[in-house]
């Protein structure tokens, strides 16, 4: 009899410690929907701002189906966003390749604060380049021509900073080399440069961009080349970099191509956000992939199967896992939809 009667009090035990489970699963589930998405981006100017509009604009389309809300803010670039999803005051952000790997080894900009064991890979975006704009009458014909030059090398957590950094490394450059080394944004460095404020910017972004093609076309700016044996190097030594061709043409008083190298814009997040809503934005991304790769020209070159790992050192998180794993060959996504009729 007291077997029996232990047997039962066993069996309400595990039946309440369950319940208890499953409670605990729908309280996470019910405040990742509640909990609203605010993506990290970059500068209005350049490309990451709106490729955050464009995830936020798939997420709230289906925001009835999955409960979520989403926001995409400027900021000041990838390693502000890097250090603010690990504070915990954002949930996503937009970063360089670069960044990536620096944040997750504790490199660069994060030496001191170490490595960031709770970074997660969400999406692979578009390719960036590392463009260096200058004025048509600053005497500026190849990179080496910057020193003794008005020059703006980013922002401090911008993306284009930390690649500028590694390059004047690369070069035994310090700021003592130019005449002047500004930290303007990427969204007030074209207009320094048509005021005659700077003689060169630096800017890591995907092409064509709406910035650059208004300097080249209001103040006759053009493109110069980042190349020699010291870019060849970097390429070679870090896998998160690959050389670049911007084509012919691509902007006003740029009729050739200009050789330079790049990066990959990758959407993270911290392992602390829950499975479902990471889940849910991958998901509402892919099922909206044509009119994404519409709302930008630098979209349109993207590849599915290249959105899973491209330019991602971080672990991806098991909410992206799930989505990849389930969704099986994504090619057929890119059948473009028949127009409406009239």
């Amino acid at each position: 009899m007291r077997f029996y009667r232990n047997h039962a009090i066993f069996r309400v035990i595990a039946v309440l410690t369950l319940s208890a489970i499953s409670l605990l699963v729908f309280q996470r589930d019910l405040a990742a929907s509640d909990q609203p998405i605010i993506i990290g981006t970059g500068g209005v100017t350049g490309v990451y701002y709106p490729a955050g509009i464009a995830i936020c604009k798939a997420i709230n389309k289906r925001g009835r189906e999955h409960g979520l809300s989403c926001s995409a803010i400027s900021t000041e670039g990838s390693v502000h966003n890097v250090d603010k999803i690990r504070s915990g005051d954002l949930n996503f952000g937009i970063v360089q390749s670069d960044v990536q790997y620096y944040a997750v080894k504790g490199f660069g900009p994060f030496k001191g604060k170490g490595p960031d064991t709770k970074l997660r890979a969400v999406l692979s975006l578009h390719a960036e380049s590392f463009t260096v704009l200058a004025r048509a009458n600053a005497a500026i014909k190849t990179f080496d021509d910057l020193k003794g030059k008005r020059v703006n090398i980013g922002n401090l957590g911008s993306g284009q900073r930390t690649s500028m950094d590694l390059v004047m490394h690369a070069k035994g450059w310090t700021k003592d080399v130019f005449a002047s080394a500004m930290e303007l944004s990427s969204a007030q460095q074209a207009e320094a440069l048509c005021n005659n404020k700077i003689d060169a910017m630096v800017f890591t972004v995907g092409h064509p961009n709406a910035s650059i093609k208004k300097a080249t076309s209001d103040c006759d700016a053009i493109l110069i080349e980042v190349a020699g044996p010291e870019i060849v190097r970097l390429i070679t030594t870090y896998p998160y970099f690959g050389a670049v061709i911007i084509p012919a043409g691509t902007y006003q008083g740029s009729p050739q191509r200009t050789r330079t190298f790049g990066v990959h814009a990758t959407l993270v997040t911290s392992s602390d956000t829950p499975d479902k809503m990471v889940h849910n934005l991958v998901q509402s991304v892919f099922e909206d992939l044509v009119d994404f790769k519409f709302s930008h020209p630098a979209f349109f070159a993207l590849v599915p199967d290249e959105m899973l790992n491209k330019g991602q050192t971080a672990p991806m998180h098991p909410g992206a896992i799930r989505y990849f794993k389930n969704a099986g060959d994504l090619s057929h996504l890119l059948k473009i939809r028949r127009a409406p009729r009239r």
